[in-house]
Parts: C-alpha cells; structure tokens; sequence
C-alpha cells in the first residue's frame, strides 16, 4: 500500500477532523495504532500541524465517509494518473564527497577488467559522469599518470552484486550479438560466484610449448622391436673383439 505524504501531519488532521478509529488511521498512514492513539492524547506529534488529505488530492470525502460508517473499511489513496510510475524513477547513484575521489580509479579498474560494459552500465555503477569515463578510456584525463586502477567494491562505491549483475548483463548482450569469446573474456564475464566455482583450466608451461603435437606412442615401438630381435642378431665376443683363433698361448 502506497504511503501518503507527511503521514504523520495527515494523521494528525484525521484525528482532528474525522471519527476514524485509531487502527483505520494507523493503517492508512503506515503508523502504529498506539502511535495514533498518542497523537490523539497530545502526547505524539506536539505542534505538528495538521495535513489536509481532501485538499491536497490523497483522499475524497466520500471515502473518509465510507470509512466511518463501517470499521472494517480501509482508506485509499485517491489514484493520481500523474503519479504513475513516478515511484520507478531514479536519479543518478549518490556518491558521498570522502568518496568521489576515488571515482576515477574505481573507472580505469572496470574499463581494464571489465572493457565489455558500456559508458551507461559504469556510470551507474560509480555514479560518474559519461565525458569523465570516455577521457579515462582514451587516457586523456588530466590526472590520467597519477590513476591507479581499484576495485570500486573494495572502496564501496558499489555492490559486488550490482558489478556481477552489470557484468553478466553484459555477457548475455555479447552472446545475442553472436561475438566469439576466448576462455579468459568468457571468465570475466560470469559472477564472481560462479567464476570462483570454475575449475582452472591446465596450461602448458613455456618450455615444452609447442611440442604437445608429439606423443609418447614411439616408445612402445622401440620397446615392441627390441622384443622382437634375435639373440643371433647380437655378435659373441669374441667376433666383437675380433680374436685370432688358437690355443690362447701367448706368443713369444
């Protein structure tokens, strides 16, 4: 149930003016029955002055007249077309002034790591402005030498929910638009849940890179072969010495 404005001086002018029940007027503004009860008693909401629901466009008389005859009835708002969708709109993330300089690595980090997401999802998400993240994208920043690149998590300029929302936004976008994605972009863009959830993937060290085209398969064949000979294919010694033959005396 939506909430009336000054709820508090509206329910003063309810007591006031009408002969709702403590609960009717407690429902309506959103206040505790024992909260109403103590407006009435001049205990609560002392020189507050009274907000006119009727006049002001929340409530119709023919309501509040309803709502005294039977107990059991509860106020409503009066609908307002021009209010619709007014509670959807929302301006830009308030960035606290201890914070706002850090904005600019919290950019440089999301558009090192995280080149995928538009100029929109970053702003959102740190609350900058678009000219500001395109100067640190193209490095024409004037304090561009002097930006070290940090997590905007860890300076809480945004939730690491909102960054994985923001970030798997982005994955699905790039898979509509069919673009290939390596391993390593593919990690990037999945959550920070899901990518701790991955199994790391072997790599090949540098020194033997290239020689994975080659297989041990040789070595049975060499071993298969060397099964496969003869013991006359090996000289005696003998033939290998090549020995004169005789009766081994020496010669004087």
């Amino acid at each position: 149930m939506a909430k009336p404005i000054m709820a508090k001086a509206t329910a003063v002018w309810l007591v006031d003016n009408t002969t709702l029940s403590f609960k009717q007027i407690a429902d309506f503004c959103q206040l505790h029955e024992l909260e109403v009860q103590g407006i009435a008693d001049g205990d609560v909401a002392t020189g507050v002055k009274g907000f006119d629901p009727i006049a002001n466009n929340q409530l119709t008389q023919e309501e509040i007249t309803a709502a005294e005859e039977s107990p059991l009835h509860k106020l409503k708002l009066k609908f307002n077309a021009a209010a619709v969708g007014e509670e959807k709109r929302r301006g830009p993330r308030y960035t606290p002034l201890s914070k706002r300089q850090d904005r600019p690595a919290s950019i440089l980090w999301l558009v090192k790591f995280h080149p995928e997401l538009s100029d929109a999802q970053v702003s959102k998400l740190v609350g900058t402005t678009k000219p500001t993240i395109q100067a640190i994208r193209e490095r024409t920043h004037w304090n561009i030498a002097n930006i070290q690149p940090i997590d905007p998590v860890a300076l809480g300029l945004c939730k690491q929910s909102e960054l994985d929302k923001a970030v798997q936004k982005a994955n699905e976008k790039k898979a509509r638009e069919g673009a290939v994605m390596s391993d390593e972009e593919r990690r990037k863009l999945v959550s920070t849940e899901q990518s701790l959830g991955l199994e790391e993937e072997p790599k090949m060290p540098a020194a033997i890179e290239g020689l994975e085209a080659f297989s041990l398969g040789g070595a049975d064949i060499i071993e298969q072969d060397e099964d496969d000979r003869k013991d006359s294919d090996f000289a005696d010694a003998d033939s290998f010495f090549n020995l004169p033959e005789g009766d081994g005396e020496e010669q004087p």
